[in-house]
């Protein structure tokens, strides 16, 4: 496993993510398809004995369940060695004073932890003043709440806000961006992800499989997951003859260097300068391939291949 420190921090994560949306108790609308506590445990254990110390999750998977699940697995472990995310929007109140204190409690004890270790903004708030918001997490942080935080999917000139605005007050930078990103779903290089470098924010994209698309040579499957949730089922329909394409030269490139589909596209994530991709693991075998992508290189020649055919993308998650 490598490491790395994010953005001006003192946390030095792997350089995997392990995302936790696949845990917790099934509910009704998108997250029917989750597992339940034993397989999620199972697969949390196996990523922290792979080196894997980097857990994402959110108050809003699973409604909270993904949180107690990491919770109640990470006793295992020393607390001071795991570094956990998780976030804040999807909820009452959005990212008002008022909810952020309110989700971060109601996370710590969901995770029954003392402390955060980095706290994300899920989408922007149009309707807080972003001095409002920046001001809370600051409360959270001098309490011990929470030690860092960052930002999701948003458009660059609203996460510029957050950052100019943090600068303004004094208050501690924003340390990661936690972005839409892949090799099919690109537009946050025009924007959001010059300011997350403008600011030395480090990033740990989503998505890097494309919900799987560039994960397999067929573009759909039969998965559970792929039935059953209802985001993943269209959120790359747009594009998809040109798209096919693209996952075609992922396969490609997965034959010359004898690995998976999946490992070329987090050495593409690694070769496009991303600190620490989140990958969502469904079955323990997925992990073991995971982390052989460190054994890959891409050449210049390679990401030129897999970069050239992109052509402009519907906006999704940003909103």
């Amino acid at each position: 496993m490598e490491y790395i420190t994010l953005g001006n921090s003192d946390l030095k994560v792997s350089r995997l993510c392990l995302g936790c949306m696949s845990f917790g108790e099934a509910q009704c609308g998108q997250y029917q398809w989750t597992l339940d506590y034993d397989l999620s445990s199972a697969i949390i254990h196996k990523a922290y004995e792979a080196g894997i110390n980097f857990f994402d999750t959110s108050n809003n998977y699973s409604a909270g369940s993904s949180e107690e699940f990491l919770g109640k697995a990470i006793r295992d472990f020393d607390r001071e060695k795991v570094i956990i995310t998780t976030k804040c929007y999807f909820n009452e109140g959005k990212l008002s004073a008022a909810a952020i204190h309110r989700e971060v409690e109601s996370s710590l004890k969901r995770l029954g932890c003392d402390y955060i270790d980095i706290l994300i903004l899920h989408r922007f708030d149009y309707d807080t003043p972003v001095s409002e918001t920046l001001e809370a997490l600051d409360e959270e942080v001098k309490k011990g709440h929470i030690r860092y935080y960052g930002a999701s999917a948003m458009f660059g000139y609203q996460f510029a806000q957050y950052c100019y605005t943090a600068k303004e007050k004094g208050f501690q930078p924003f340390v990661t961006l936690q972005n839409h990103y892949n090799p099919i779903y690109r537009e946050d290089e025009r924007d959001l992800i010059p300011v997350a470098e403008q600011f030395h924010v480090s990033r740990t994209s989503f998505a890097p499989y494309a919900a799987g698309r560039l994960a397999r040579p067929s573009w759909n499957c039969d998965s559970v997951r792929f039935d059953l949730d209802q985001k993943e089922g269209t959120r790359y329909d747009a594009m998809e003859q040109q798209d096919r394409l693209i996952a075609q030269r992922v396969f490609e490139l997965s034959e010359k260097y004898q690995t998976s589909m999946s490992d070329i596209c987090l050495a593409w994530q690694f070769a496009k300068g991303v600190a620490s991709p989140i990958i969502g693991i469904t079955k323990e075998k997925y992990l073991d391939d995971a982390v052989k992508c460190f054994d890959i290189k891409l050449s210049e020649e390679d990401m030129k291949y897999l970069d050239e055919l992109y052509l402009p993308h519907p906006i999704v998650c940003n909103r």
